[in-house]
């Protein structure tokens, strides 16, 4: 057999293993390998990459398919190797302003841990935390400069565009992002695969539930919670989740610039810091310490040892130095980021006490302002959940770099309103 008449072959294996999952059928690792090697070497169509996105939704992935999937998507590209503890954190996300990784990454590594993340950029928020780091830093490099710098700082922040980890997922996601959704099973196998080609020993996922989040029942997140501990057994990695329910942003930034600023507001202990991110950044931080701690035989409070590091600046000095590895400015601070040139505050039509805020809006209205593309586009809560307002009082100002996208969001705004205020 020449090597056409092969790819030929494993082509209308994939083809007709897609055709069986949309039947709802389970499928043997040897076609879940033919489905994740084409995606990766960019040999389905879209049509059909969707296709297989959309079987995931009828039936999902039984135990054994999930880890055959993680196990092909890792196969299909490159890994990373670095030497003892490899710490991470991920969170499946879907709540836009809540950049609690970006403060993590640097207490760990001022802890003496080796965190190498790698992250996405957004699929159903404006802003993921590639996208935010890009802001103010490089995110894209090979896999030997990825190593230097992490040998170097000890930890970075970069998008897996480059690196070549786990391929078919990045042309998945790509496929995904237009609809902006991602089933349960998808979500696992894409977090999973990248953290087991990456080398990760410890892993913190952060499961946040709500009803405008993308895990919307605290049933469904534990049962998502039960699948990523088992996949991470299987993988060997040592886990542990945090399932919260997260009704609003825990910062006030929303898109790229904005929400880099709520990070260096953090690191800085500056005032106008949102607690709520502080607060939720510390929780995972200690989770994840408490995991290296106990395999190092450290008997030492994880979160309390997260508190001293974020309050003694050393936190920050940490970051820093990442951002000065990744070819950002050596001495980023929160004032020294600039803002869209655009900007409107909108006020409050009513007196009222605020009783919801709609997420889905929320990350309408800033896709409308231009965030991710406009790295400086977003919106800035002034108010949250339960604060009380007066009649024309600011509740967020938006910003854009182009005057008509401002003024399409204050329409937006009007038919798509963030907040519920209850008079």
């Amino acid at each position: 057999m020449n090597n056409q008449d092969s790819e030929d072959g494993e082509k209308m294996l994939a083809i007709k293993a897609i055709q069986k999952k949309l039947l709802g059928k389970t499928l043997s690792y040897r076609e879940i390998y033919a489905i994740m090697d084409e995606i990766s070497h960019e040999k389905l169509t879209d049509i059909l990459t969707t296709y297989f996105v959309a079987s995931s939704f009828r039936e999902g992935y039984s135990p054994t398919e999930l880890y055959h999937f993680t196990k092909a998507m890792v196969e299909t590209g490159n890994k990373l190797k670095f030497e003892g503890l490899v710490a991470d954190k991920h969170s499946v996300g879907g709540i836009a302003g809540t950049r609690t990784t970006m403060i993590i990454v640097p207490i760990i590594a001022a802890a003496g841990f080796k965190i190498p993340k790698i992250s996405s950029r957004a699929i159903t928020t404006p802003a993921g935390t590639a996208d935010v780091m890009e802001a103010i830093a490089t995110v894209e490099f090979t896999p030997q400069e990825l190593k230097k710098i992490v040998e170097k700082v000890g930890a970075c922040i970069a998008w897996n565009g480059r690196l070549g980890i786990a391929p078919a997922d990045d042309i998945i996601i790509k496929v995904e992002e237009p609809l902006s959704f991602e089933s349960f099973d998808k979500i696992i196998i894409s977090v999973m695969a990248k953290k087991v080609a990456a080398g990760t020993t410890h892993l913190v996922l952060d499961l946040p539930y709500g009803k405008t989040a993308k895990i919307r029942h605290f049933s469904d997140a534990e049962k998502v919670s039960k699948k990523f501990i088992d996949l991470a057994n299987r993988f060997k990695i040592k886990a542990a989740v945090d399932i919260n329910e997260m009704l609003e942003p825990a910062g006030r930034g929303i898109g790229p610039i904005l929400e880099a600023r709520d990070v260096l507001y953090v690191l800085e202990q500056h005032k106008d810091r949102p607690l709520r991110l502080e607060s939720k950044a510390l929780r995972l931080s200690g989770m994840l310490l408490e995991l290296c701690y106990k395999d190092k035989r450290i008997k030492k409070n994880g979160e309390d040892e997260a508190r001293k590091i974020l309050e003694s600046g050393q936190a920050l000095k940490k970051f820093r130095e990442i951002v000065t590895a990744q070819k950002g400015n050596k001495n980023i601070s929160s004032h020294s980021l600039k803002l869209a040139s655009y900007k409107r505050e909108i006020e409050s039509s009513v007196f009222g006490k605020i009783k919801d805020i709609n997420n889905y809006n929320l990350n309408t209205v800033a896709k409308v302002l231009g965030a991710p593309k406009d790295n400086q586009a977003g919106i800035y809560l002034l108010k949250k959940l339960d604060h009380n307002v007066d009649k024309k009082e600011p509740m967020l100002v938006i910003y854009s770099s182009d005057k008509y996208r401002l003024k399409e969001a204050e329409v937006t705004l009007k038919n798509l309103p963030i907040f519920t205020i209850e008079k």
